[in-house]
């Protein structure tokens, strides 16, 4: 039964992360926020911690936290998730590019312009051999 129910829960996380994108696009962040932790919740608990799709929903909470200039919020998420990744898909994988440039353009926005330049230097050698 526990099984059964954790199925369904799962089954509507696309639906949570897609309304919580839909408020973010908006503006609504106070609305969009509960539905990223809420699927990130049950992707974890589904999934487990380290799963591909646990580090999407930290990359879309982090994003969230980002825009609403929340960095102090968003750095720890952005870090996990792409941990996540390197493990999960490897250190060249594309997703594991995209995280690095997603939280590239957040060190930007902090100022920190040579983290953020290492970071997007490793995404470009990533693509580059996807190319």
């Amino acid at each position: 039964m526990l099984g059964n129910r954790l199925q369904s829960r799962q089954a509507i996380t696309p639906l949570l992360l897609l309304l919580g994108v839909i408020y973010q696009a908006q503006g609504n962040y106070a609305a969009a926020a509960p539905l990223y932790r809420r699927a990130l919740a049950i992707l974890a608990k589904a999934l487990g911690p380290e799963h591909p799709h646990v580090a999407a929903s930290l990359n879309n909470l982090a994003a969230l936290y980002q825009a609403q200039g929340n960095y102090a919020e968003a750095a720890p998420l952005y870090r996990r998730s792409l941990a996540i990744l390197e493990r999960a898909l490897g250190p060249e994988h594309p997703d594991v590019a995209q995280s690095l440039e997603n939280y590239a353009v957040m060190l930007r926005e902090t100022g920190r312009a040579d983290e953020a330049a290492e970071m997007e230097a490793r995404a470009k050698a990533i693509r580059a051999k996807y190319e």
